[in-house]
C-alpha cells in the first residue's frame, strides 16, 4: 500500500512526533510512506534520516494566509497523490482538511486528531470537510474524538491512546540533591507555565529547598506564543526556576525530577508527556481538564487537581510525606505504561484501522 503523509508543520510538536515514530511501523508493514511537510523544521530532516521520501508542501503561520495557501495546497495534494499512487491520505493536522477536500482526490482519508478544537470557524471548517470526504478519523482520546460527533459518522470514529516508547526497565530515580519538580512541553498558554511557576511560588514557601525546572520552548512560528514565553520568564524572576530549553532525550530530564507537574488548561488532550513520566517512574500531579482524566487515574497513576493551589498543596504533601506513597505511585504508573501506553501497542491498533479503512474503499 502507498501512502501519503502530510503534516500541517514540520516543528517536532507532540502530533509530529508521533508520526515519526509511525513511520518505521509503516514501512515494517512493507507499506510505501511518502511525506509532505511544509517549512524546513526538525521533522523534514528526521525524516529523511529514516531514509523515506519528503515533498515540501504549502504551509501558513496565521489564519490570514489561509485562503491564499489553501488552493496551492489543494493542487499540491492532488499531484502527490497522483504521483504517488496513493492508496490512503494520512493527514495530520486540521488545517490540511479544507485542501484535501479541494483537491479532488479519490483514494480515502484518515484524519488523526491530536488536539482539541475552540468552536468557531476553524472547527467548522474541519468538520465539514470531514464530512465532505466521507473521512475516517482517529482521536487520541474521547475528549478530542467528541469535537467531530456530528460530522463523522460514530463507526467511523476510533479512539486510541498516544503510545511512547519508554526504558525497558524503570530507571533508578535520582537520591541526591533538593526535591526537583519540573514541566515539560512547548512553551504555550495551552501547557500552563505560568500555572506552574504560580504552584512553584507556592510550593517553594513550603519547600525553599525545592528547585524547578521548565523544559521546552516556543514553537511553530507564533508571535503571541514567543510574548508569552517572555512573560513567563518575568514571573519567574526570584524563584528558583531554570529554563532548560527544548530536550531531545526527554528520558534523561524526567531521571533529574522527583515530580512532574502537568499545568496544562481546558483545551488540552492527554498530552505525551504523561505516559513518558509513567514509563520513568515519575510521579504526575496534573489539571484535571480534557482528555487528562483518561489518562490518570487519580491517587493510583497520579494526582488530579483543580487549582494552582491544589496542584501546589498536593505537590507539598506528596514530596514532604511518606515516600512508599511516591514510589508506590511510580510502580503503578510504570505498569499503567507497560499495559496501555507503549508504542507498539499504540501502532498495532493504529496500522489496523489504516489498512481496514484503505481496503474497504
Amino acid at each position: 500500500m502507498n501512502i501519503l503523509f502530510l503534516d500541517q508543520f514540520s516543528d517536532l510538536g507532540g502530533a509530529q512526533q508521533v508520526l515519526l515514530e509511525l513511520l518505521p511501523a509503516v514501512r515494517a508493514r512493507g507499506w510505501r510512506a511518502v511525506v509532505g511537510l511544509p517549512g524546513d523544521g526538525k521533522l523534514v530532516g528526521a525524516v529523511r534520516d529514516l531514509g523515506l521520501e519528503v515533498e515540501r508542501i504549502a504551509g501558513w503561520s496565521s489564519t490570514r494566509q489561509f485562503i491564499s495557501k489553501t488552493l496551492p495546497l489543494a493542487l499540491q495534494i492532488r499531484a502527490l497523490a497522483m504521483r504517488t499512487n496513493a492508496g490512503l491520505l494520512y493527514l495530520n493536522g486540521p488545517r490540511l482538511l479544507p485542501a484535501a477536500v479541494l483537491s479532488g482526490v479519490s483514494c480515502p482519508v484518515l484524519f488523526h486528531s491530536h488536539s482539541w478544537l475552540s468552536e468557531g470557524n476553524a472547527r467548522t471548517a474541519a468538520g465539514l470537510s470531514l464530512w465532505c470526504k466521507q473521512a475516517r478519523v482517529v482521536a487520541n482520546c474521547e475528549f478530542v474524538a467528541k469535537q467531530w460527533w456530528r460530522y463523522v459518522r460514530a463507526d467511523r470514529i476510533s479512539t486510541i491512546l498516544n503510545g511512547v516508547p519508554g526504558p525497558a526497565e524503570m530507571p533508578p530515580r535520582r537520591r541526591n540533591g533538593p526535591p526537583r519538580i519540573g514541566c515539560l512541553g512547548r512553551i504555550d498558554p495551552r501547557k500552563g507555565q505560568r500555572e506552574f511557576v504560580a504552584a512553584a511560588a507556592r510550593i517553594h514557601e513550603s519547600l525553599p529547598e525545592c528547585r524547578f525546572a521548565v523544559y521546552g520552548e516556543a514553537m511553530f512560528g507564533d508571535s503571541n506564543v514567543h510574548g508569552y514565553a517572555a512573560e513567563v520568564r518575568r514571573a519567574a524572576a526570584g524563584l528558583p526556576i531554570e529554563f532548560s530549553g527544548w530536550v531531545t532525550d526527554v528520558y534523561g530530564a524526567l531521571a533529574e525530577l522527583d515530580l512532574l507537574l502537568v499545568p496544562s488548561l481546558v483545551a488540552e488532550a492527554t498530552t505525551r508527556v504523561i505516559p513518558e513520566a509513567y514509563a520513568a517512574g515519575v510521579p504526575v500531579i496534573a489539571f484535571d481538564c480534557g482528555g487528562i482524566p483518561e489518562v490518570v487515574r487519580n491517587g493510583v497513576t497520579g494526582i488530579l487537581t483543580r487549582s494552582v493551589e491544589e496542584m501546589a498543596r498536593e505537590s507539598v504533601a506528596l514530596l514532604s510525606g511518606d515516600p512508599e506513597r511516591r514510589q508506590s505511585m511510580a510502580r503503578a504508573a510504570r505498569a499503567e505504561w507497560e499495559r496501555r501506553f507503549t508504542l507498539p501497542r499504540f501502532h498495532e491498533a493504529l496500522l489496523a484501522v489504516m489498512e481496514e479503512w484503505a481496503r474497504s474503499n
